[in-house]
């Protein structure tokens, strides 16, 4: 693959930084996304290569200046990695609202907008690449973690209208969608709601002590996400979304074909509204 600019929001840990990691080590040039000096500082210690820029997915309206500012400063990027993200764990009847918008903020508004500052830009140059990293609980759900899989379900399929209105111009977009890997998914960068409902607790309970138990010990490893990522990039046939993990392989594989038996079953109630 040719040497290449990349632009990566939330690059000072997990996914974020694994790619960031393996892209400089191949020297493309990567410019990454912090939210703070001392995650610049955390990040020029670990990757001196890796150009940094304070940015929050949130404030929507700083995110053109800051692509136009970054592109100024290191030239026209070939790739976006959006993403910046983080989970939120918590039974729907007990989880305010307000931890529903702050979870759809920074997961899909602030994932859109990034990719809408992007987007002009490749369009005119007709190239680029955007990887919108959305999750296997994009694609499933698990209970008590509603907030988190609908707004990965909205990015993955706000991504591919992506794909199909960039496509004409030469810009490619995939979903990325991992099952379990030891990042802080599970850990620091989850939100977790306190537990208010008794009756919920023989249901959520056991899943929110297993989760917890596993963080750090799961399956899936970064850096093999990361050349992963890489080879996708380099691919002329890119697809619409790619599974990584074999969790999510299976997990996945189950529900599409759970829904295959449901449509057959209901086929009948289906076609019966035809006019």
């Amino acid at each position: 693959m040719s040497k290449k600019t990349f632009f990566i929001t939330g690059a000072n840990s997990g996914f974020g930084l694994a790619i960031a990691t393996a892209a400089s080590k191949q020297g493309h040039t990567v410019v990454g996304t912090i939210r703070s000096e001392a995650s610049r500082a955390s990040l020029a210690e670990r990757l001196p290569a890796v150009r940094s820029v304070l940015c929050d997915v949130t404030e929507f309206d700083r995110i053109p200046d800051v692509v136009e500012q970054a592109e100024a400063d290191y030239g026209p990027v070939d790739v976006l990695i959006n993403n910046a993200g983080y989970g939120h764990e918590g039974i729907l009847e007990e989880s305010p609202l307000e931890e529903m918008r702050r979870q759809f903020d920074v997961n899909v508004f602030g994932a859109v907008a990034v990719a809408k500052a992007f987007l002009p830009r490749f369009r005119e140059r007709r190239r680029g690449f955007i990887v919108n990293v959305t999750s296997m609980g994009g694609m499933i759900t698990m209970p008590g973690i509603g907030y988190y899989c609908g707004s990965k379900f909205a990015l993955q399929g706000i991504s591919e209208v992506m794909r199909a209105e960039m496509a004409p111009f030469g810009v490619r977009v995939t979903t990325l969608c991992p099952g379990s890997f030891r990042t802080d998914w599970a850990g620091r960068s989850m939100i977790r709601t306190e537990r208010s409902i008794a009756d919920y607790d023989a249901l959520f309970d056991p899943i929110r002590e297993g989760r917890q138990a596993k963080s750090g010990k799961q399956l899936g490893d970064p850096a093999k996400l990361a050349e992963a990522v890489l080879a996708l990039i380099a691919s002329d046939t890119p697809p619409p979304q790619l599974l990584l993990g074999s969790d999510a392989l299976n997990l996945v594989t189950d529900r599409i074909e759970r829904l295959q038996r449901e449509i057959e079953v209901w086929k009948a109630v289906t076609v019966s509204t035809d006019g």
